[in-house]
């Protein structure tokens, strides 16, 4: 039994495992559950990170430090303690599985730069090998902008021996890939930090030995290439053509295990075209006046979830139409060029995604009768987040909610752009009209109501809301209510 209880509460711990707030008051119930709790937090310490409280972190880690090299830094004249640091009650860093050494790189810096800036690679590399030995293994690894060669390292091989996730740069240390690749196949998802004037064969060979790689997200840092916003091929010009064709040559490889693909640079070969069981697709690039050939005529049969900020609406009707009927969530985060532009992506969505579950869309005057035909052609909607923009008639939507909305849509996010905020007079006639209907849960960005907070008690009370957030910036997520 007590084996039993020991396990049950670890099952119950894992469902919070992302909620730090719930988890530490049960660290101080009784040793079991401190024993159960320990290993969850520390499985990855970087998460729980805010301002404050680096040092914090910073001075668990470096307790573990053995006497030998504490001696071996005072050698070399860095003193870290004033006294011989109390022993932590756990080995906590034995308990880590993801190893984050940017977020330790920037916590050696900030904390000791002033006293040892010289020192500074010394200091790091004793950290560095707390947790890369023969007694830990991690299984995602995030790398700094950096020459480090924590292959090198002893017991890296064993360590990085059943990585699955890796985040670099495009300019991370590419004999560090090198020997990564020699020493690690199992690697399902990657996140590449792509930068200007790149040769990365360290990256394609750590690719190329992949065995089944899933999950593919190509990040930009626009900062890097001078421009925050870019608006034209010019605006990527330092990028490695011969980098960029190489790169998604490796990717393509993969075609076959490839699910989750997330680029935020205009492709510059077919690469989406191969990918025949792609299940979710990010576009994350907003050029206004870049050509996107290798976007034109793409079918992707399996694809669920597609995310665009693609201003090419031909591109991204398309991309809906030839998707065989599959698409159960659709984003589209750009403003269109006009009401017509719009009308397209509507029909487009009501017309080949009978199994469409959520939707986020922006609708201006205009879409109001497209608007109609989605609510009634797409009996499995759940939620929507609108976008409303141009004086929309709020009035006039909310009764269309309620009179055609789906039995299964009750999910709401009402995100209001450059038009008046939503009165209370609006929001009355929308829930009053809502009675009988599954409790909805809402997200408003914007309301000219001081007291929209008691008002919207008085409808979960009434069981008509069951859960109420105001939009901002720390929920925008797209299916997160």
């Amino acid at each position: 039994m007590p084996k039993l209880n020991r396990d049950i509460l670890y099952l119950i711990f894992e469902k919070f495992q992302n909620d730090d707030k719930t988890l530490y008051p049960f660290l101080s119930v009784n040793k079991t559950w401190c024993e159960i709790i320990i290993p969850i937090l520390w499985r990855n310490p970087w998460k729980y990170l805010i301002n404050g409280n680096e040092n914090l972190l910073l001075n668990v880690i470096i307790s573990h430090l053995s006497e030998e090299s504490i001696n071996n830094l005072k050698i070399q004249g860095i003193d870290l303690f004033t006294s011989l640091p109390q022993k932590p009650l756990f080995n906590y860093i034995c308990f880590c599985k993801h190893l984050d050494l940017s977020v330790i790189s920037t916590m050696v810096y900030s904390h000791y730069s002033s006293k040892y800036t010289n020192n500074i690679p010394i200091i790091r590399s004793e950290i560095f090998n707390l947790f890369i030995n023969e007694n830990i293994k991690v299984t995602h690894l995030y790398l700094p902008r950096s020459d480090y060669q924590i292959h090198l390292v002893p017991g890296a091989k064993h360590c990085f021996s059943e990585l699955t996730f890796l985040r670099c740069n495009s300019k991370s240390n590419n004999n560090f890939l090198t020997g990564l690749a020699e020493i690690c196949q199992s690697i399902k998802e990657l996140e590449i930090t792509i930068e200007a004037r790149n040769n990365g064969y360290g990256i394609t060979k750590l690719i190329d030995s992949s065995k089944k790689l899933i999950n593919v997200r190509l990040i930009v840092n626009h900062m890097m290439f001078g421009c925050i916003f870019p608006t034209s091929n010019s605006d990527f010009p330092n990028i490695d053509d011969e980098f960029h064709i190489k790169l998604e040559n490796s990717l393509m490889k993969h075609a076959n295990t490839i699910q989750y693909f997330k680029i935020a640079i205009p492709p510059v070969t077919r690469i989406l075209s191969s990918l025949v069981n792609l299940r979710e697709l990010e576009l994350s690039f907003s050029v206004q006046s870049m050509k996107l050939d290798n976007l034109e005529n793409i079918s992707l049969p399996n694809l669920r979830f597609l995310k665009s900020n693609v201003f090419q609406f031909n591109i991204l009707r398309n991309l809906i139409v030839n998707t065989n009927r599959s698409l159960t969530k659709i984003s589209v985060n750009i403003v269109p060029h006009n009401v017509i532009d719009n009308n397209c992506i509507i029909q487009a969505i009501y017309q080949n995604c009978p199994n469409l579950m959520y939707l986020k869309l922006l609708f201006m005057m205009g879409n109001m009768s497209e608007l109609e035909q989605l609510l009634i052609n797409c009996q499995y909607l759940n939620g929507i987040y609108f976008l409303v923009l141009n004086l929309f008639d709020l009035d006039e939507l909310f009764e269309k909610l309620t009179k055609l909305s789906p039995y299964n849509l009750f999910k709401f996010k009402f995100n209001i752009i450059s038009c008046e905020p939503i009165k209370l007079e609006s929001l009355k006639l929308f829930f009053d009209n809502w009675k009988s209907r599954n409790p909805m849960l809402l997200q408003i960005d914007k309301t000219g109501c001081a007291d929209l907070i008691d008002f919207i008690e008085e409808y979960k009370s009434e069981g008509i809301i069951k859960k109420f957030n105001k939009l901002n910036e720390n929920n925008f997520e797209d299916f997160e209510w």
